[in-house]
């Protein structure tokens, strides 16, 4: 049985916990990734079989509530965003957590302020090992209210493996994202790591795996990628790849595969399990099957898709990649985004800004399919308001309610 997790209630909603529990019910081994739909007649929602907060994010908003009820009156602070969805964040501020970092490692408070009594939350992303040691130094139990993700802890000892059997590691991810840099950080104790963002830099990593460029061209191709004293010479000879858990993880699974193909084209396959570990158990559940529900969704068909989640946000950012690939989409923080059936401000993926697009909603095709999903980090709450600020564009705002126990 999941675990129940205690998120207040205003995260919430009673029309998507009907539909989620009715799913979970007729297809409790969740092989069936089709869309729900909600059919208003002119209007059709479609909406993603998994979506919204996942088992990490959950976990991490109870610790950081439990903090702030066994705290009272001491000063609490998150080491950066805990999650990336604006509403959480400016909540926990509300209360009165303070952040010390933005996400990008940017200082907002010295460490230096810091006191033993004070509390200091760990965000779900985890962090480095050096500021892990530093909460340390200052007195301060970095572990008493540590949110880290465990499937992201789950990639660090996986990592740590690797290492111990003498294998480098290749992490897949966004080097500036708080978790890469946690993971870069964590696997280089124990192996020579590098990163890489996409195929592009991993077909370049695949000439020095096979020696077609020259070894010291690899410290100025992946300048600030890689672990203090990297030997391009001989650590490429025996790698693991592990991922950045937001990742596509079609875009994981194609990159490792071609090192696979490119150590054994070099070595040979008799030795290509010397050469090349087996990290496919790193690979987050959630943002598998978030992905995958929008390629059911898309199969289903529609004609423009709404995907809800923070603008920072790494994994809801792929989720509106993969639906742009066949209808107009756009990434919405919340419903206040919707601004009327004729305009919509959203974050333009391509150029990572926020804008404001005219006739983004084909009124006149009845009826008028619309998918919706939202990313890991977003509200139950936040994805229904969504779908009733779309309803009450066409007037259907009292329908939409009533839908929810039929759809379900």
């Amino acid at each position: 049985m999941a675990r129940e997790f205690d998120i207040p209630n205003f995260y919430r909603s009673s029309g998507i916990t009907q539909i989620k529990s009715a799913r979970n019910v007729s297809d409790p081994r969740k092989k069936d990734f089709s869309p729900t739909t909600i059919d208003l007649g002119i209007v059709r929602f479609k909406i993603a079989r998994h979506f919204g907060f996942c088992f990490g994010v959950q976990n991490a908003i109870e610790i950081a509530y439990k903090a702030l009820e066994e705290n009272p009156g001491k000063r609490i602070f998150l080491l950066s965003e805990m999650i990336h969805n604006p509403h959480v964040n400016e909540d926990l501020r509300t209360r009165g957590i303070q952040f010390l970092r933005t996400t990008e490692g940017e200082e907002l408070i010295s460490f230096d302020e810091l006191n033993p009594d004070d509390v200091v939350i760990m965000p779900a992303f985890g962090t480095t090992v050096e500021i892990f040691q530093k909460l340390s130094e200052l007195g301060i139990n970095p572990y008493s209210y540590n949110t880290t993700c465990p499937f992201v802890e789950k990639v660090w000892k996986r990592s740590n493996q690797l290492g111990a059997k003498g294998y480098s590691i290749v992490v897949h991810g966004k080097y500036k994202h708080e978790e890469t840099r946690a993971t870069f950080s964590h696997a280089y104790q124990k192996a020579p790591t590098v990163v890489i963002r996409d195929m592009e830099e991993a077909l370049v990593l695949k000439d020095y795996i096979q020696k077609k460029r020259p070894a010291k061209q690899f410290y100025t191709d992946f300048k600030d990628l890689h672990s203090p004293g990297f030997d391009a010479e001989k650590d490429l000879n025996r790698i693991g790849v592990v991922n950045q858990t937001t990742m596509l993880a079609t875009e994981t699974q194609e990159i490792s595969q071609m090192l696979r193909e490119a150590m054994k084209d070099f070595y040979g396959e008799e030795v290509l399990n010397n050469h090349f570990a087996d990290t496919r158990d790193t690979l987050c559940y959630a943002t598998s099957e978030n992905q995958q529900s929008v390629y059911a969704m898309i199969e289903s068909g529609g004609d423009v898709a709404l995907i809800v989640g923070g603008y920072n946000s790494s994994n809801t950012s792929h989720l509106v990649e993969l639906c742009a690939q066949s209808m107009p989409a756009f990434h919405i923080k919340d419903a206040a985004e919707i601004l009327s059936s004729e305009e919509i401000r959203h974050l333009d993926y391509k150029r990572s800004e926020v804008v404001t697009s005219k006739n983004w909603l084909p009124v006149d095709k009845k009826p008028l399919d619309i998918l919706i999903t939202a990313g890991a980090s977003c509200p139950d709450a936040l994805v229904d308001l969504v779908l009733k600020k779309v309803a009450a564009l066409f007037n259907l705002e009292e329908k939409i309610a009533e839908s929810y126990s039929f759809a379900a």
